[in-house]
């Protein structure tokens, strides 16, 4: 099977300038989290569904009903422009037991090709950048890396910081734009600032992006529900380092008398 998107609208619309928005699970759950949030208060419509076989051999429940697991596209109209979101639950593992890394490249390419036959030119993949402990002392930024100096610039006019440090962006939210690239596709990836110690998912962080978003379109986001989450996350966050702390003090000191092993 491969990866394969099947199409469930009615029938095909025109787009016009459509844009592509990724938020698949990562690091802090920072993506998956901004787009959901996206999509649960704009009106978007489901307009096709993407299945691979190297997402987790699983189907999905509810009510008693299984489906294959999937991701999906979504339709939003906003301005007198379309925005495509992809969001879902999945995207194909990084542990090479369980998916190829040829896996990650077919995925990407296959998204890529789907939406530039729509007519997208730019895309945005939402994502997480791991700073450790670091994540507690400080408000979260936002981390960008695009494919051209001028959009770079655009979104650090908007407040976000590009990384002078040389680095990987690891999975969809990197491939998609860098295969994007190749295929006359331009973007940046928006990666809030969390810690990989925050399983469940980096509210805070996930704010910081969105409201990059809505200074560079104008969307209309409530951002109270998020807000809350965030204040509930670091004080969870908090109480998460304190207890490691604690652990750590209680490890006995070694008396350092001895100056070889044995």
């Amino acid at each position: 099977m491969n990866t394969t998107v099947e199409f469930v609208w009615k029938r095909k619309k025109r787009l016009k300038k459509p844009i592509l928005f990724t938020g698949l699970p990562g690091i802090g759950l920072v993506g998956k989290i901004a787009v959901d949030y996206m999509l649960k208060q704009f009106k978007a419509e489901k307009i096709a569904n993407v299945y691979s076989d190297s997402f987790p051999p699983s189907v999905y429940i509810e009510k008693g009903v299984l489906e294959l697991i999937k991701d999906e596209i979504l339709l939003y109209r906003f301005n007198n422009r379309d925005f495509l979101f992809l969001a879902g639950p999945v995207q194909p593992a990084l542990d090479v037991r369980f998916s190829s890394l040829r896996d990650h490249y077919e995925f990407a390419e296959t998204v890529v090709k789907t939406v530039k036959a729509l007519g997208v030119k730019e895309i945005y993949t939402l994502a997480g950048i791991n700073i450790g402990e670091a994540r507690l002392h400080r408000s979260p930024r936002v981390v960008v890396a695009a494919t051209h100096k001028k959009i770079l610039e655009e979104f650090r006019a908007l407040g976000a910081k590009a990384s002078m440090q040389g680095g990987l962006i690891s999975g969809a939210a990197g491939l998609i734009l860098g295969i994007g690239k190749r295929h006359g596709l331009k973007g940046a990836c928006l990666m809030g600032e969390t810690s990989d110690k925050l399983i469940y998912g980096d509210h805070g962080a996930a704010k910081k992006v969105l409201e990059i978003l809505v200074k560079r379109y104008g969307f209309k986001i409530n951002m109270q529900a998020i807000a809350k989450e965030a204040r509930n996350i670091d004080k969870a966050f908090k109480q998460i380092l304190a207890e490691l702390s604690a652990k750590r003090e209680e490890v006995p000191k070694v008396e350092e008398k001895l100056t070889y092993v044995r």
